[in-house]
């Protein structure tokens, strides 16, 4: 394995282009649209092997430029470089259920970014990109499969099953791209990535992005990589330099609760971190109620709702996102000025994580951990393994004179908004969602079940009129037949014929479900 450290090189070259790495003219220009006009150091050193096909692995804390170091190489060699994007090369090899690329990812979240950012890559190169994660109807991405796609995206579980169940195969896959791999070996999926692995051509490229090679991760280095060229960016657990870390310490839950609620309320783009699910959830609703929006992100969640709430966040309608560590690498937006740890973490490599939400792509950010008084030596061990040296600071959001560190990190106040048009505006991304979707939103629209029927026929509003056609029979006003025999009295509200099969018809009246109880057979 050959090495190379990213950090020794940092100040060596400073004016390279994408376009001096090699990276084909359009793909350069979709990179410059974006504003993305300078590699970062993971990239510059990374690109110049893994556009020749050789097999990398990248070591860097989160937020270094990992996606576009491993999402160039997948646009540009799947697609056989300038020359073969100009000819639509991609198209001509595109086979259903067939990818050439995977990239495998621990979470939903990430796998969804991930896609996001290989797109603005792909598209250039007439690349398609599809997703493939659990938590939402397989249907959809068996579609996507069939229709043919060049790079897939997966979270491990669900593209496992779909293997199992023969809608796709991996014979064809020309790279694989294994991103967060040590969070991958947390999360137990390394078995599975071992059998993912297992299907796909043994002489395809590969590429491995992880922040450490504990737990396993090695072992697949060894097993999987072909001699390797090693790039690092600063170390693998290194403290971020334009963080600046907080230590808080308040005597109670009162001044805890206060000083949350005095943090989350500025205008800028906030993470507020807890341990538990149940504690993202009521944080949030409390922050809403208070005339702060405020999201959560936590495990529980349908993968809709995570989506909206990650809109909402993303946009700016929330200025404060609540989540437990689901989102500590599965979440990457840029923006976020301030990280808080509700609670310490329980060790040092999830606060790392954590505080890495901030202080991205070069840009500085503020870390808060908050410490009640029997926490505070657990937080000394922790600020000791992850060796970092701050003085904590005794604070009182409720004195009449706050800490001015306190006061900075606020910042401005944001405007307190009603709470009740909060959530009509959250009732109404939900609908719309559900409509983009093809499905009535909650509240809206008729069920056609029998008993939703005789509940507005007695109201007066149902049952009246109208005719409709469906294979097999009717169903309608007179008499109560069905197929195979009478049900005499079955008084259901009148009028109205309608299709169904073994032609079933209503009866007359509007209350009664049987008159004289008989039924025959």
């Amino acid at each position: 394995m050959t090495h190379t450290n990213a950090g020794s090189t940092r100040h060596r070259v400073t004016t390279q282009t994408f376009a001096d790495l090699g990276v084909p003219a359009p793909i350069a220009h979709a990179l410059d649209k974006n504003g993305k006009t300078a590699p970062f150091p993971i990239q510059r050193d990374t690109l110049p092997d893994t556009l020749k096909g050789r097999d990398v692995l990248g070591r860097g804390r989160t937020g270094s430029g990992k996606t576009i170091a491993f999402g160039i190489p997948i646009a540009a060699n799947l697609a056989g470089g300038e020359a073969g994007i100009a000819a639509g090369e991609a198209a001509k090899k595109r086979r259903p259920s067939r990818p050439r690329a995977i990239v495998l990812a621990p979470t939903r979240e990430l796998v969804t970014q991930i896609a996001e950012t290989l797109k603005m890559l792909a598209d250039p190169a007439g690349l398609k990109v599809t997703t493939i994660f659990g938590g939402v109807p397989q249907r959809r991405q068996e579609v996507a499969l069939e229709a043919g796609v060049d790079i897939v995206v997966a979270a491990p579980g669900r593209l496992d099953d779909l293997l199992k169940q023969g809608v796709l195969t991996l014979d064809g896959v020309e790279i694989t791209v294994l991103d967060e791999a040590d969070h991958m070996a947390d999360m137990g999926f390394l078995p599975v990535v071992t059998r993912i692995m297992n299907k796909t051509p043994k002489q395809g490229q590969r590429l491995l992005f992880s922040a450490t090679l504990d737990n396993g991760v090695d072992n697949i280095v060894k097993k999987y990589l072909h001699n390797p060229v090693m790039h690092s960016v600063d170390s693998a657990e290194s403290p971020v330099p334009q963080l600046t870390h907080h230590i808080f310490e308040v005597s109670g839950k009162g001044q805890k609760d206060a000083l949350i609620e005095a943090l989350a309320s500025g205008t800028a783009r906030r993470i507020m971190f807890t341990r538990m699910k149940h504690q993202a959830k009521k944080l949030a609703k409390q922050l809403t109620a208070a005339g702060i929006p405020a999201v959560e992100l936590q495990g529980n969640l349908s993968q809709n709702a995570r989506d909206r709430n990650l809109a909402e966040f993303v946009s700016g309608e929330a200025k404060v996102l609540v989540a437990t560590d689901v989102a500590a690498r599965g979440v990457h937006v840029d923006g976020v000025d301030l990280v808080v740890h509700i609670d310490p973490p329980v060790e040092h490599k999830a606060y790392l994580h954590r505080s890495g939400r901030t202080a991205r792509a070069g840009n500085e950010g503020d870390v808060v951990t908050i410490v009640l008084p029997e926490q505070r030596g657990e937080m000394r061990q922790l600020m000791r393994a992850a060796k970092i040296n701050v003085t904590p600071l005794q604070v009182d959001p409720m004195a009449k004179s706050v800490n001015r560190e306190v006061l900075d990190l606020i910042g401005e106040v944001a405007p307190r908004q009603d709470p009740k048009a909060i959530e009509q505006r959250r009732a109404e991304a939900q609908a719309a969602q559900q409509r983009a979707a093809g499905h009535n939103p909650a509240g809206s629209g008729s069920s056609t079940g029998a008993n939703a029927k005789r509940k507005r026929s007695r109201r007066g509003g149902g049952g009246q009129g109208g005719q409709g056609a469906a294979s097999g029979g009717q169903r309608g006003g007179q008499g109560g037949q069905r197929s195979g025999g009478q049900r005499s009295g079955g008084q259901r509200g009148q009028g109205g014929q309608g299709g169904r099969p073994g032609g079933r018809s209503g009866g007359q009246g509007g209350g009664q479900r049987r008159q004289g109880g008989q039924r025959s057979a």
